[in-house]
């Protein structure tokens, strides 16, 4: 099993149209292709839209380790708008792992490269093995 086909299983992010585009370890890139039901009522696209994006590179980053890591807080700054017909990209970064917990910094640019947020989450990792390596 690929980190792709296990990420899959994330009903919510794949409800949303987010995909997986790349895994290595420490390292992941997501994008979504932002469509009308993506809009707040201003016509932008909605922040757990984005939050959703962000939070499915992080959790490929955080568990291509190989064990189970689970978000312990995560807090997103954004920046720009973005609207219908965008395609986001989110590239989470590893930067601090621990034995049982790591860092992760997650940029959100649109097809332009311009940053619409950003986003930062800590984790803590389980013992649990994965059913995918890298």
């Amino acid at each position: 099993m690929t980190p792709q086909d296990f990420f899959k299983n994330d009903r919510f992010a794949a409800q949303a149209g987010v995909e997986l585009l790349e895994v290595k370890e420490g390292y992941s890139k997501a994008s979504m292709t932002i469509k009308e039901e993506h809009l707040n009522a201003g016509h932008r696209t909605q922040g757990g839209a984005i939050f959703t994006l962000a939070d499915l590179a992080l959790a490929a980053a955080a568990n291509s380790h190989g064990t189970l890591a689970f978000s312990l807080s995560s807090n997103i700054t954004f920046l720009r708008a973005s609207c219908a017909g965008d395609t986001l990209y989110a590239e989470a970064r590893e930067r601090y792992t621990g034995r049982s917990t790591g860092y992760y910094q997650i940029d959100v640019t649109n097809q332009r490269g311009e940053l619409i947020a950003t986003f930062e989450s800590s984790v803590f990792r389980k013992s649990d093995p994965l059913p995918f390596s890298l």
